[in-house]
């Protein structure tokens, strides 16, 4: 038997959240734009956000390589879920997109942040009460003062379609 895939995994972390009403989601892109696909999650929250801008229930974050900074906003939100997305070196083939728990996140190559994942996420749950998951991205390449590869825009542009849809479901 397969895994499901992330979005198929998301939309059933998304279904048992414990609410009354639809889930209000942060989605928080993380990443060094000036190095290669390392912006890969900076990439996904500014498309995301310029389709998604209207939703009310939905808060799209362009953290970049410090999401600490964000506490106040995610805060004032109140979220049911952050998603963090990042370009994520999990030992995968370039272009790999993989949902992973916060927990597995203390063994990802994690060097253009300020503050690791974990670290962070295990503030959030506690401070906000709210779910935390990782949407992660295997780079093709990290070259510093490069753009995102051609591959990777393919990926982030998947990956948008795919949020879209199950964030406005």
């Amino acid at each position: 038997m397969s895994n499901p895939s992330w979005s198929e995994q998301l939309r059933q972390s998304l279904r048992r959240l414990p609410t009354d009403r639809p889930p209000r989601v942060a989605v928080v892109g993380v990443g060094q734009e000036l190095n290669g696909d390392d912006g890969a999650g900076l990439a996904v929250a500014r498309a995301l956000g310029s389709r998604l801008s209207s939703q009310s229930r939905l808060l799209i974050v362009e953290a970049g390589p410090a999401p600490e900074n964000q506490t106040g906003r995610l805060r004032a939100f109140g979220p049911d879920l952050v998603l963090f997305v990042d370009a994520a070196q999990m030992g995968e083939t370039p272009g790999t997109v993989r949902l992973l728990p916060w927990q597995a996140t203390t063994g990802l190559s994690a060097s253009t942040h300020t503050l690791p994942l974990h670290i962070l996420a295990r503030f959030l749950t506690h401070d906000l009460g709210c779910d935390v998951a990782l949407l992660g991205l295997q780079p093709h390449q990290n070259r510093v003062d490069a753009p995102l590869s051609d591959a990777m825009r393919e990926v982030v542009d998947r990956v948008v379609d795919d949020l879209a849809a199950l964030l406005l479901a």
